[in-house]
């Protein structure tokens, strides 16, 4: 396509985190949905969690296979790949008539996510024209994305007709839009050899970025374990253990703690991301136990508290994270690094999540609860110790070859 057709590099910009946010939505879109879909289809809780993990396994082969690829062939044909591949899952679930449906859809729509997770941050990173921009949008975007996500879902659920179709038509046209809007942003990599190599499953940080990369470990770890705790057994939770079957609240679960995230990371902005790496982990900790003693007690009050206090922890975390991450890699070394990054994120998202739906159906969703957020608290606690420990590098964002300067 000639160049005067391209968009320039803000717009684009824009348009590749407008698309990272309707990705992560049609994500977290399941979620206020697993429970009438678990009443429609009649499945235990670890069939739930089976259909929330299938995904994740999916994202992680996905990550594992294509993570380096737009580092060879180039950001916009890996990205608009995943979003044909969403389209597909997309169908999929709109005309689901089983759990064997679901299951393909969240395969697909895995795969898809993987490809699209891997390369649109560092898209992003190649896109900004403003030092911490991307680290910034990194770290709210997919943050966004899921509170958005499970909100509407979750009122489209309670309202609107049609509940498990109607969703499923809203998302296939923001990501048609999408389409025809990527196809328009520049290139940002020239081509390289080294693609089909780049294709053999691997997960590796270059040797250099290793001691950035591990000193964001702790945090992320406690982070995204408490998100799939949320995303997968969070509306669930509402409805057995403090009897709301309203299914708007079972959105608002994951939109309270993602939304508020999203908010605390643009707050943030301008702060060093690593000196927020220590006190995310720690807000992180109290808000999760909080939120266990709502669940103990039985008060959704207490409780809706305890996860705007955890929402806080969770988007400063995802700001300190990703807004170290992006300080540390050159643009031939963001597929992999994001690649390595989000293997290790939905690893911690996936695992607890599917144990848990083990546990609930054999002892109960309100210990099993219990039980996974009390080891988030721990895990947030060594990270609070383990973060004030590190020294990484707090300098701007490495700028792309051939971008402007500011």
């Amino acid at each position: 396509m000639p160049a005067r057709f391209r968009l320039t590099p803000p717009v684009a910009f824009a348009v590749v985190a407008a698309t990272f946010v309707w990705f992560l939505a049609a994500s977290s879109a399941p979620s206020p949905l697993y429970v009438v879909y678990q009443e429609r289809f009649d499945f235990t809780e670890f069939t739930l969690t089976a259909v929330f993990a299938v995904y994740v396994l999916a994202l992680i082969a996905a990550l594992l296979v294509v993570g380096a690829l737009s580092d060879h062939i180039g950001r916009r044909p890996v990205i608009l790949a995943a979003i044909g591949l969403e389209i597909v899952a997309l169908v999929l679930f709109l005309v689901a008539g089983g759990v064997g449906w679901l299951l393909a859809a969240r395969i697909v729509q895995g795969v898809a996510t993987g490809a699209a997770t891997a390369t649109l941050p560092a898209t992003l990173v190649d896109l900004a024209t403003k030092p911490g921009r991307a680290g910034l949008v990194n770290g709210t975007a997919p943050l966004t994305g899921l509170g958005l996500g499970g909100l509407a879902c979750g009122a489209l659920v309670e309202f609107a007709p049609a509940p498990t179709r109607l969703v499923w038509v809203l998302l296939l046209g923001g990501l048609l839009v999408a389409a025809l809007l990527v196809a328009l942003i520049p290139e940002t990599i020239e081509r390289r050899p080294g693609a089909l190599a780049s294709l053999r499953p691997r997960v590796g940080v270059p040797p250099r970025l290793r001691a950035g990369f591990s000193a964001v470990v702790p945090t992320l770890l406690a982070s995204w374990s408490l998100s799939g705790l949320y995303l997968s057994l969070g509306p669930s939770v509402v409805t057995e253990v403090f009897g709301v079957r309203d299914h708007l609240v079972g959105g608002l679960v994951v939109a309270v703690l993602c939304l508020t995230g999203a908010v605390t990371g643009f707050l943030l902005r301008g702060r060093p991301p690593v000196r927020v790496l220590a006190p995310s982990a720690a807000v992180l900790a109290f808000g999760t136990l909080v939120t266990l003693a709502g669940v103990l007690s039985g008060l959704l009050l207490v409780a809706t508290v305890g996860t705007v206090v955890a929402g806080v922890g969770f988007g400063a975390a995802a700001f300190a994270t990703f807004g170290t991450l992006s300080t540390l890699a050159e643009p031939h070394e963001r597929g992999e690094l994001f690649a390595a990054t989000y293997t290790l994120s939905y690893l911690a998202f996936s695992v607890p999540a599917m144990i848990a739906g083990l546990a609930a159906t054999v002892a109960g969703l309100r210990p099993t609860a219990l039980v996974y957020g009390g080891t988030i608290v721990a895990v947030g606690v060594v990270a609070t110790v383990l973060g004030r420990r590190v020294a990484a590098p707090t300098g701007p964002e490495p700028v792309p070859a051939g971008s402007p300067t500011t």
